[in-house]
């Protein structure tokens, strides 16, 4: 079989040139001074700021001794229904524990009993060799079915002449044309003038905390002083339930029935396995690696490293955009917020309805049945009927389409 692969035929190696690093223009400094305007400095003027008076109402060192109503609106509200207490859905407690002794038997001890051991008769095959004389077959379907067929010579393009550009490359930026460098105003301090303390009483060691938490009086606590122990006089029985009830009076220690191993004493130790019987090691013979005929010519002249961009590239005049920023119109007045919402404006209050489960007897519904999970079906009333009866006194909601009402019992 060929050793030749259709990547080392077709794949030569190239010759590899080193990169030729591009020199870039040295810097030539700007004369124009650069102007250090920004937006921010144009649009946002400052203005004077005044200090703002704290809305905190003072704290009152004298507290008001009147006693404090503590009825939340919670209490006052939501208050208990008067309603009779249902009973717990709970089964009958009928067990009665058995009056006999407990045996303490399991039913794996009573279904599953000692059986003796069953001799089992080997089914693995004597261990005998099986020499075969005949010899080892290498032919495979790819030797008999391959069929190699001549390759046809590969046909190489030949590459375009490269044309240099004649019109030269302008090293000009957005940057270098649009910014002059001009010189501005330097930004001053917004930062308000430091003012001096003005009281010259010391700082009060006074707090909120300090006056009105005091420290409540801790009483002292009541240690219980321990009983002292007296050991018992009679000895401690130490028999366990299953040594004084469970006695085994023919009860031997059981025997193991693990076989005994025999163990050779002299004798030469057999090394030769099936592995190394079997498998022989072939003569084996190391194969030169085939190395491709090189097909390919490089090019005598040198590469010119210019890009597609450095050679259709032309350079257009910039475009000086128009900018549509609505021009400021000074800090506005302190004008009064509307303290209207969508919420305020649309929020409708609506009653609390009392659900109508919580009844013994729902109105405008009447008793039907009892399933079999025990829950109580009604069903409703005529339409005429149902809207007169189902006022609740409760201020409850109408509800024309009434359904099938389930109540658990």
């Amino acid at each position: 079989m060929e050793g030749l692969t259709t990547s080392r035929r077709d794949f030569g190696p190239h010759r590899v040139l080193p990169v030729k690093i591009h020199q870039p223009d040295p810097f030539v400094p700007s004369e124009e001074n650069m102007d250090l305007l920004t937006t921010y400095k144009q649009d946002y003027n400052p203005y004077p700021v005044s200090r703002v008076d704290p809305i905190r109402p003072r704290d009152s060192k004298y507290p008001c001794g009147d006693k404090m109503e503590c009825l939340p609106t919670y209490k006052a509200d939501y208050l208990p229904w008067k309603q009779p207490r249902r009973e717990l859905l709970r089964l009958p407690h009928s067990y009665r524990p058995a009056s006999t002794k407990f045996d303490s038997r399991t039913t794996h001890q009573d279904d599953y009993s000692m059986k003796g051991l069953v001799n089992t008769m080997s089914c693995k095959p004597p261990a005998a060799l099986k020499l075969c004389n005949i010899p080892l077959e290498d032919l495979t379907d790819y030797k008999m079915s391959y069929v190699a067929h001549p390759m046809e010579k590969r046909y190489v393009y030949e590459p375009e002449k490269f044309r240099p550009c004649e019109i030269p490359f302008e090293s000009l930026t957005t940057h270098n044309e649009s910014y002059r460098g001009l010189m501005g105003e330097p930004a001053k301090s917004l930062k308000p003038p430091a003012r001096p303390s003005v009281l010259d009483m010391p700082f009060s060691n006074t707090s909120e905390f300090r006056d009105k938490y005091q420290a409540w009086p801790t009483p002292q606590m009541f240690s219980k002083a321990p009983a002292t122990y007296v050991a018992p006089e009679e000895k401690m029985d130490l028999l366990t339930t299953v040594q004084a009830h469970y006695k085994y009076p023919k009860g031997a220690p059981a025997r193991s029935y693990r076989p005994v191993l025999s163990v050779k004493k002299g004798g030469r130790f057999e090394s030769s396995t099936t592995t190394k019987e079997d498998f022989k090691q072939w003569a084996s013979v190391q194969t030169k690696p085939v190395k491709p005929i090189p097909q390919l010519k490089l090019p005598t002249e040198p590469l010119d490293h210019l890009t597609t961009t450095r050679a259709h590239y032309v350079p257009c005049p910039p475009v000086t955009t128009k900018s549509c920023k609505p021009a400021w119109s000074g800090p506005r007045a302190n004008i009064p917020m509307e303290g209207q919402t969508t919420y305020t404006i649309s929020f409708t209050p609506k009653e609390m309805s009392r659900c109508l489960a919580s009844y013994p007897e729902p109105p405008g519904y009447i008793f039907e049945e009892t399933d079999a999970l025990g829950h109580r079906i009604y069903r409703p009333v005529s339409q005429t009927g149902s809207r007169r009866s189902s006022r609740l006194s409760v201020g409850d909601s109408e509800n024309p389409n009434q359904q099938e009402l389930t109540v658990s019992a």
